[in-house]
């Protein structure tokens, strides 16, 4: 037993020695900001990973050494989070999916893509296939945002079901506390809005406030008027068993997820019993499993080279 053991942990060395070391890419926008890739691995389809409200790349570090031994994979800061340049406001869907595009494109990173969100970030990369639907391989929704979600809540499970006013009001309590000065670190009330640098931290709210005034507003719309694209794309929207307690909602959240699956040819949902809304962190085997049964089903998961994560040199 005691061989075995040691035995098991060096091949969780090797495995991890395996796994390529993420690094970080500032692409530049021809507006002259920066989108701050974090990518590891090469080999196609390239695998995208889009965080959720208030998130940054560095929330998908337990999955991106599984992910790169398979593919090329690459997360990211959205405007105005992580290593990324603060950028003009809205900051809805269709101006999300246009910095990615072109970082991607000043990365010289292309596709065919698998398209992974979580939470909010599943709204923007359904935006992200719609602009480019020739160039994604297949996607997969982590518990995801659905459009006019809070709509959809309260039309099933009565006022004030699904409401996002906490976020809401915590971005622009936090965003004024910002602007007003340096945040004051032993102030319990604004502990939450505390941020990485802390001289950051009124661009941070700022692009935050934006983000979740817009996701179930002008983002849902120009999701909503379009048809589920590609529509062929196999696509597995996971739904975390624990995001709301057993009831009304939860039902909803369930019912909510199958219906966006039903919405394309090959979508298949499932549900994720143990995991709460931070799959990431709970249940990222589950993910890994999604992703890696996409990349089976995809037509364009023949294993091209797909270049490394180097940036394409300027002209």
């Amino acid at each position: 037993m005691r061989w075995h053991g040691a035995a098991l942990m060096g091949a969780a060395l090797l495995l991890a020695a395996a796994a390529p070391m993420p690094r970080d890419i500032a692409a530049r926008l021809p507006d002259g900001r920066t989108i701050n890739l974090w990518c590891a691995g090469s080999g196609s389809p390239t695998i995208l990973l889009e965080s959720g409200w208030a998130a940054d790349s560095r929330a998908w570090g337990r999955l991106m050494g599984p992910l790169s031994q398979r593919s090329r994979t690459c997360a990211y800061d959205r405007a105005g989070a992580g290593r990324s340049s603060p950028g003009p406001l809205p900051r809805d869907g269709r101006a999300i999916a246009r910095d990615l595009a072109l970082a991607l494109q000043s990365a010289g990173i292309g596709g065919p893509y698998i398209l992974v969100g979580h939470s909010a970030g599943g709204l923007y990369i359904r935006q992200f296939a719609i602009d480019r639907p020739r160039e994604i391989a297949g996607m997969v929704f982590v518990d995801s945002a659905v459009p006019h979600q809070p709509r959809r809540f309260e039309a099933v499970a009565g006022p004030g079901a699904g409401s996002v006013q906490p976020f809401l009001d915590r971005a622009t309590r936090c965003l004024a506390a910002a602007r007003a000065g340096p945040i004051d670190p032993a102030d319990p009330a604004l502990k939450p809005c505390l941020t990485t640098p802390p001289e950051r931290a009124a661009e941070r709210w700022e692009a935050r406030l934006s983000e979740i005034k817009t996701l179930f507003a002008g983002t849902s719309d120009a999701i909503e008027s379009a048809p589920a694209t590609p529509a062929d794309a196999p696509v597995v929207l996971l739904t975390a068993g624990r995001s709301y307690p057993e009831g009304p909602a939860r039902d909803v959240w369930h019912g909510l997820h199958r219906e966006i699956a039903a919405r394309f040819l090959r979508g298949e949902a499932r549900l994720v019993a143990d995991s709460g809304h931070m799959m990431m962190f709970d249940a990222p085997d589950a993910i890994v499993t999604a992703i890696d049964d996409v990349r089976r089903r995809s037509p364009d998961a023949d294993g091209r080279p797909g270049g490394g994560c180097a940036p394409r040199a300027s002209r």
